[in-house]
């Protein structure tokens, strides 16, 4: 009898034809869930029959109360090396098995200078005046000679950076562990504190691993710091903003504008202010959604899979 595994959230449909799942379907049969599922009860009445769960990173959470719920659950992928959406104390005590993907690499920094760039040039209110009859209504901002700061220096704060550099920008940058031999093996300056950053900065972009030091890293206090010609990007995770705090910053002015592609709930409920801010641009936490990272995130659950089928389960994160 063959295993049962379940994808979930696959929005675009397109998890079953992005890999060679042919490789395990003599053992494995594999279904694709295509919309989120928010009710546990539902949840659970879809994929309680199933020893295997992929899943597409934070998008549904695992947490003890499902896990208990799920005891046929033996193996659970999800596309990434790391999910803070998953309980791995759980899962540990359950004897399930959580493996991770790896991934393209590079779709997050194109989608954030994507938003810097749309933010700068207006491109959205231009787009909707265009079609409206309008002609040139908005004078956009520059980015050659302004500053770009960069909020972490990792893997995507580096290539922001670069982008900066290509762009004609002055690159600063800050993280608490951030030290200057990093920072100057990068090309950019050591900003001395997160405020010189936010004071300084013309742009603003997150680049930092959600934790309990960077949970709330950027108050209203912080927003005040930014000059009110700055923009801030958060292609990051949203609870590093204060949400609430950067809804006040764009009604009064405290900065020119924002670009999120990350929110502490998601899907973005209908009635939330973000979808009606018009100095907002927003996009629905797309900087992972590319066809080269989507092939590489199933192209890895499939050996995952052939892996743990083998005795020898690979990328392990529990």
């Amino acid at each position: 009898m063959k295993l049962r595994c379940a994808i979930l959230d696959d929005y675009q449909q397109v998890a079953l034809t992005a890999a060679d799942w042919s490789r395990i379907s003599d053992k494995v049969e594999v279904r694709s869930i295509h919309r989120h599922i928010d009710n546990p009860d539902e949840l659970v009445g879809q994929i309680a029959d199933c020893e295997i769960v992929v899943i597409m990173r934070e998008r549904t959470p695992f947490r003890a109360p499902l896990l208990a719920r799920l005891p046929r659950l033996k193996l659970l992928i999800t596309t990434g090396m790391r999910n803070a959406s998953i309980d791995l104390a759980a899962v540990a005590s359950q004897g399930i098995t959580v493996c991770g993907t790896g991934g393209a690499g590079n779709a997050t920094a194109e989608l954030t200078w994507a938003l810097i760039l749309g933010l700068a040039r207006n491109i959205v209110p231009e787009h909707n005046a265009i079609r409206s009859g309008q002609w040139q209504s908005t004078i956009g901002a520059d980015l050659y000679g302004k500053t770009l700061g960069v909020l972490g220096l990792g893997k995507l704060g580096s290539k922001i950076a670069k982008f900066g550099h290509a762009f004609g920008m002055d690159v600063t940058a800050w993280s608490q562990n951030l030290t200057k031999e990093r920072a100057d093996e990068v090309g950019v300056r050591l900003a001395a504190s997160k405020e010189e950053l936010l004071e300084s900065s013309d742009f603003v972009s997150i680049h930092l691993v959600l934790s309990d030091r960077t949970r709330g890293l950027i108050r209203a206090a912080d927003l005040k710091c930014m000059r009110p010609s700055a923009y801030l990007i958060n292609t990051s995770r949203a609870p590093i903003v204060d949400q609430a705090a950067l809804a006040e910053a764009l009604q009064n002015g405290w900065i020119a504008g924002a670009a999120v592609d990350v929110f502490e709930v998601e899907p973005l409920p209908k009635d939330h202010i973000f979808r009606s801010l018009p100095n907002l641009l927003t996009t629905p936490h797309i900087g992972y959604v590319s066809k080269a990272n989507y092939e590489a995130f199933y192209k890895d659950a499939v050996e995952d899979i052939k892996a743990y089928l083998s005795g020898a389960p690979v990328r392990t994160l529990s």
